[in-house]
């Protein structure tokens, strides 16, 4: 299966991001109030990195709450690692776990089109190996 199936019924207006200019503090109030854990992070209509909750943690190990009233751009994770709708759920989970991420933004012809987490991708894993699994029984029982 493909992310393009995933991400099929989801419009690219519907993506929570901030901008780069977003205060640390008024993004960490985004993320608390849709409950979510990243967000991607816009420079003139582009993707430039990703703010997430560990972000956050790790500069308020670091410098205390002085960040809070930084910059996304200061602290955002740069450079993000990002699909194409053609890339294969299992590709994306696997690079997933090499690199030790839990989003990843969706890019076709250099625009953000979806933003999928971890979760997203496993339950479609499961779903899928629950239809297989149902398929076999099904075959065993008509066998």
């Amino acid at each position: 299966m493909e992310i393009s199936q995933i991400i099929a019924g989801r419009s690219a207006s519907d993506i929570i991001t901030c901008d780069v200019n977003t205060r640390v503090v008024d993004a960490v109030k985004l993320l608390a109030s849709k409950r979510i854990g990243a967000v991607p992070v816009m420079r003139d209509g582009m993707i430039a990195g990703i703010f997430s909750e560990r972000d956050v943690l790790y500069r308020l190990a670091e410098e205390g709450d002085l960040c809070l009233s930084r910059s996304v751009a200061d602290i955002m994770t740069d450079t993000p690692i990002t699909v194409q709708p053609e890339t294969r759920v299992d590709e994306a989970l696997g690079l997933m776990t090499r690199r030790r991420i839990r989003h990843l933004p969706v890019i076709h012809d250099g625009a953000l089109i979806a933003f999928i987490s971890i979760g997203d991708l496993v339950k479609t894993r499961i779903d899928e190996v629950e239809r297989e699994a149902e398929a076999i029984r099904t075959y065993i029982q008509t066998a």
